[in-house]
Order: C-alpha cells, then sequence, then structure tokens
C-alpha cells in the first residue's frame, strides 16, 4: 500500500480503507467521566490529563476486545476498543468505542479455531488503526518521551490463543509499536471487555 492510502490488487487500483474508519462514523470516544467525546476532545483531555502532572511518565495504551452474539443472519462482534491514558502509579483515564461487525452465516459457520483467529486477527488490526489515527495528533500535544506506547492484545499463553501470539505480536512490533499479551494485556482484557 502506498503512503496516499492506494493499493494495487488484483491489477486493480482500490481505495485503502481501514475496518476501523469503515466503522468509526461518528468518530465518538465515551469517558467514563465526561460521556461522549469526539476524537479531538479525547486527544485534548489525555493532553490535560498529562499536563496535570508534567513531571510524571506515562503509558498510552490502546486495546480492543471483541463479544460475539449468534443472530439470525449469522453471528453479530462488538468490538470495544480502549484508549487508556496511565500516570504510573498515580491514576488513569480511559476512553473506549464500540463497533459492530456482521458475520454472515457462511463466516460464522467456519470452525471455531478459524472463527477465532479472525476475531483476533480483527482485534489486533483496530487497535493498530486506532493507534495510527490518534498517536500521530496526540505527539502534537504530548512529547513522546513522556510516555510509553502499548497495545494490548488479548491472546495469552495458555488456552486457544497461545497459537497465534507470534503471528499477532510480529503484526504489532512490524507497525512500530510494543505489544502486551496476557497477563500484562489489561486494556484489552480487562477495560475494553468492560464494554463488551
Amino acid at each position: 500500500m502506498s503512503s496516499d492510502g492506494f493499493s494495487l490488487q488484483s491489477g486493480k487500483v482500490e481505495k485503502y480503507t481501514s475496518f476501523f474508519d469503515e466503522q468509526a462514523g461518528n468518530g465518538i470516544f465515551v469517558s467514563p467521566s465526561y460521556g461522549p467525546l469526539k476524537t479531538a476532545d479525547m486527544i485534548s483531555n489525555i493532553a490535560r490529563f498529562v499536563d496535570e502532572e508534567p513531571s510524571g511518565f506515562y503509558s498510552l495504551i490502546i486495546g480492543t476486545d471483541s463479544q460475539t452474539r449468534k443472530v439470525d443472519s449469522g453471528s453479530e462482534v462488538d468490538f470495544v476498543t480502549a484508549v487508556i491514558i496511565y500516570r504510573k502509579g498515580k491514576g488513569a483515564r480511559y476512553f473506549w468505542k464500540k463497533n459492530k461487525r456482521l458475520f454472515g452465516s457462511r463466516e460464522s459457520k467456519k470452525s471455531s479455531s478459524s472463527f477465532l483467529r479472525d476475531k483476533i486477527y480483527t482485534e489486533t488490526l483496530i487497535s493498530l488503526d486506532v493507534a495510527k489515527m490518534i498517536v500521530p495528533e496526540i505527539r502534537k500535544r504530548v512529547s513522546p518521551k513522556k510516555y510509553d506506547l502499548e497495545i494490548h492484545i488479548d491472546v495469552g499463553p495458555l488456552g486457544p490463543t497461545r497459537e497465534m501470539i507470534r503471528e499477532v505480536v510480529g503484526m504489532v512490533n512490524g507497525s512500530g509499536f510494543t505489544a502486551k499479551t496476557k497477563p500484562e494485556s489489561w486494556g484489552a482484557t480487562s477495560v475494553a471487555d468492560k464494554h463488551t
């Protein structure tokens, strides 16, 4: 894909639209403290939180979790992405956004391991899309020297996702971000999960 958002597939030039862009619609994140916020307002809120204690060090965490529900036409999956600004040892603020995706009956009849793999990949890609969208804007307001950036992935060494760890961690690292998995991926497994 080129830097202008176009890719060449099957000999045709196609406009690339990320899953997050397709689902974002109104660009609204929800804050438990401040209610619905536009993305720009969320970024301002993050910057204000850092400005309250400028000598502190922070973690900027992005993680996505999902929940599947059976519907007549297949499966509906709620993907919840959390953006967390964590002041080390002194509290945090978080924001979340829910996106729905319908998997048709053909897709949802895949084996459970194949369906789980699709969900984990989608969760990871959504987190990466959010990071690529908001991090450049956050860097305009908050120096990257003030925070670590982490992408939290809902995979771990136990259970059915253990075989996917290398793949999804590689996706995140290959995109230039630090990946955290269970039990350290609380941004996905606790914060985002709370709103699925």
